[in-house]
């Protein structure tokens, strides 16, 4: 029996074989998926390949909007989730690359403020909870900006509080005060109503896309597809 093969047994014995819920990354299926989060969220994280409620519904965009198995797209994904990545590579390995500041996440270790790529270079770039934790955010979309292709989309993500402008204090810096002001360790500023605006002053021509709307309510118990504050995706190209 193969490591995967063993875990997932594994899995399945502690939260239980079943159909309640589904996750359309692995194809797998439980009674009940992890918590996860500072601020427990019940049922978020699948148990097999660890998909997060804003990765579930990313993949169905992809999958019913995007065409991904179109294997002419050149991809840039940065900080990958491993599910998705697995799944993107699957389809046209030569033409996906994966980027993280962190060279154990990621194949090529690279900051998005600082992308080795020509201009216009990819014409598909996933970039989902990253700009959040990135001291220089202008600099990281004005970067993503530069190397998408004309003809390109960016499939951008990020928490959003209920805040009408972004929330952001560089004195802020340690763990508790952290949790405390943004609701995770790592996170240098919350996003607010104005998120599509901050995308806008770096050219881009942005749509907001609550794409759980698409898939109905009983999908989105299903596969635990959040509740919209994750789960956005800002589509953005260029004018």
């Amino acid at each position: 029996m193969s490591l995967w093969k063993k875990y997932y047994k594994y899995t399945s014995f502690l939260f239980g074989p079943g159909d309640k819920y589904h996750c359309n990354i692995c194809n797998k299926s439980f009674r009940r998926f992890r918590s996860h989060g500072i601020i427990k969220r019940n049922n978020a994280k699948c148990p097999y390949c660890l998909s997060l409620e804003r990765t579930r519904l990313l993949w169905f965009y992809l999958d019913k909007e995007v065409n991904i198995t179109d294997k002419s797209w050149k991809i840039l994904h940065v900080a990958p989730e491993e599910g998705l990545k697995n799944r993107l590579k699957k389809i046209n390995s030569s033409h996906y690359f994966d980027i993280d500041i962190n060279p154990t996440c990621a194949y090529i270790k690279m900051d998005l403020t600082d992308l080795r790529f020509q201009k216009n270079f990819f014409n598909l770039i996933i970039c989902s909870h990253v700009l959040g934790h990135i001291t220089n955010e202008g600099k990281a979309l004005s970067e993503i900006f530069r190397v998408l292709d004309k003809s390109g989309i960016a499939l951008i993500m990020t928490v959003l509080s209920e805040r009408e402008s972004t929330f952001e204090n560089i004195n802020i810096i340690s763990r508790k005060e952290r949790i405390q002001n943004f609701g995770e360790p790592d996170l240098v500023r919350l996003h607010g109503k104005d998120f599509p605006e901050r995308l806008k002053l770096a050219g881009f021509k942005v749509e907001e896309i609550d794409y759980r709307i698409n898939l109905g309510r009983d999908n989105c118990e299903i596969f635990s597809l959040g509740d919209g504050k994750r789960e956005r995706i800002f589509k953005c190209s260029k004018r």
